[in-house]
């Protein structure tokens, strides 16, 4: 799935001596990265490749991503910091469902703003074992992050961990939707639509 992005405004780097400004050198290489990795693969793509399509240097890139991997998960600190602000803003009589849904709001309006890119990022994510399990491996954070703020909310464990956990795997399945339609859709109304199921399916 596409994580919220948030790109530094200027990038500024030594050149004979002289300081220049890259304006918006995270995102350039965010899109040429993407545009790389779709015309030749994830693992045909090198670092120095990325960094030339966006007109810097290597060095930049580094400066913004700790490998080639990190550009495809670009603001997911971000995203995994704004589920859980929200969840712990909900207001205080709001269950945990209730907090876990506030957040997913918040997802849903990060993540659906660029459906092709989305998409396009998706693909690469999905071909590849390695960046499939660093997805992972940033949905299970997440969802560490709004359990622990379901915590300080005062609700115990283990409804805590398990109203995370329904958080987490409604925005698998609506994100995954989502990507999956050729056409841009409501991911807000997806998200709704996939609790909503899911609640139906565990009342049973």
């Amino acid at each position: 799935m596409t994580i919220a992005h948030v790109m530094s405004a200027c990038d500024m780097t030594t050149i004979t001596g002289m300081v220049r400004w890259e304006p918006g050198a995270g995102g350039r290489l965010r899109e040429a990265a993407l545009e790389l990795y779709v015309e030749r693969g994830y693992e045909q793509t090198t670092v120095a490749e990325i960094a030339q399509r966006a007109g810097v240097t290597a060095r930049t890139f580094f400066r913004h991503f700790a490998d080639k991997r990190e550009v495809l998960f670009a603001g997911s600190q971000e995203l995994q910091d704004g589920l859980a602000q929200a969840v712990r803003a909900a207001p205080p009589a709001t269950g945990a469902l209730g907090a876990v849904e506030a957040a997913l709001e918040v997802a849903a309006e990060w993540l659906g703003r660029d459906h092709p890119h989305s998409r396009q990022r998706q693909s690469v994510v999905e071909a590849n074992p390695e960046l499939r399990e660093r997805e992972l491996i940033k949905m299970a954070r997440i969802g560490a992050a709004l359990a622990e703020g379901l915590r300080r909310r005062g609700v115990p464990d283990p409804e805590a961990t398990l109203a995370a956990e329904v958080g987490i795997v409604t925005l698998r399945v609506a994100f995954g939707q989502w990507v999956s339609r050729p056409e841009p859709s409501d991911l807000g109304a997806l998200m709704r639509e996939t609790l909503s199921a899911l609640r139906a399916v565990t009342a049973r």
